[in-house]
């Protein structure tokens, strides 16, 4: 693993890139979300629409993996991937929690995760104290563990990119530091290997080391994380958890928030999650690398019948 020689804070109005034409942002939402995000970009561009060419790519979580996969191979190969069974005991893309035993039920790993954030969460006063609380307890599991987490999590993590390096694009994912629980993005200027800024974005239960820090999910901070996007004329949001929040709403992270942020910005801003095929696949059940056939080609369907509109958008 490297060591980062920097990482950037966050704030709401923060800009990790020179203002742009374009930016898509891809939101976290387990596996399901992670292969819905792939079906949604493979239908649009099956139907003429490639949007992989954003100036600026926003990945938090299962969008990370989304987003670094992107970088070794295009959507329709990614999109013929998620249909193919997932491997006995292999954890799809997406945030897991680390704390679950090897050959554990993932729905109930995740299940456990969630009530177990949660109650964090419900005891927070703001979202600063809620990220220092979620840091608190991850490091708590840490130092109860064997400490071989971050080594196994990054070899499934590694598993899934197809190539290890940046993207030439311009890529910027999400985490938390869970020792400040301030929030950082993770980009090719940082000094982190890809799959290791990956691996960080989707560490939902134990903390990820990279040298001696340690990170949290980037969902923490907000599920999009679209502000990131800000200043940019167009922005694609695709958000495989529909746009919620486990927040309070007066935290300001659900995701119309974010959208109206950026266009009291100057931007023009289009939103996609899940229709009626793929609503069903939020929450715990997301983490279940079966349902990923069924959320790719939900995501596709989508990403076909949208193509037209979004396209006048986009171009």
């Amino acid at each position: 693993m490297s060591t980062p020689s920097s990482s950037l804070p966050l704030d709401a109005t923060a800009r990790v890139v020179a203002p742009g034409d374009r930016a898509l942002v891809l939101g976290g939402g387990g596996a399901a979300g992670n292969a819905w995000l792939i079906g949604v970009l493979a239908g649009l561009a099956d139907s003429g629409l490639d949007v992989t060419t954003a100036d600026l790519t926003v990945g938090t979580s299962a969008g990370a993996t989304a987003a670094a996969q992107l970088g070794g191979a295009t959507p329709a190969e990614l999109f013929a991937a998620t249909l193919e069974p997932a491997p006995a005991g292999r954890q799809g893309p997406g945030p897991r929690p680390g704390h679950a035993g090897a050959g554990q039920d993932p729905v109930r790993a995740a299940a456990e995760g969630m009530a177990r954030t949660q109650a964090i969460i419900g005891a927070a006063s703001d979202v600063a104290d809620m990220r220092r609380r979620l840091g608190a307890a991850a490091l708590d599991l840490e130092a109860a563990s064997d400490g071989s987490w971050s080594t196994r999590w990054r070899a499934i993590v590694g598993r899934r990119l197809p190539r290890p390096d940046w993207p030439d694009r311009t890529v910027a994912l999400t985490a938390v530091d869970a020792r400040t629980g301030e929030p950082v993005v993770l980009d090719r200027r940082s000094g982190v290997d890809l799959v290791d800024a990956v691996a960080a974005s989707c560490s939902s239960g134990l903390p990820y080391a990279i040298g001696e820090g340690r990170y949290l999910d980037g969902g923490y901070r907000r599920n999009e994380n679209a502000d990131l996007a800000a200043g940019h004329a167009r922005v694609l949001v695709l958000s495989p958890f529909g746009g919620r929040s486990r927040h309070p709403r007066a935290w300001g992270s659900d995701l119309a928030t974010q959208v109206d942020e950026l266009r009291a910005g100057g931007s023009a801003v289009e939103t996609v999650v899940p229709d009626e095929a793929g609503a069903p696949l939020v929450g715990a059940t997301a983490a279940d690398p079966a349902q990923r056939p069924v959320a790719a080609r939900a995501g596709y369907e989508q990403g076909r019948t949208l193509a037209d509109r979004l396209g006048a958008f986009w171009r």
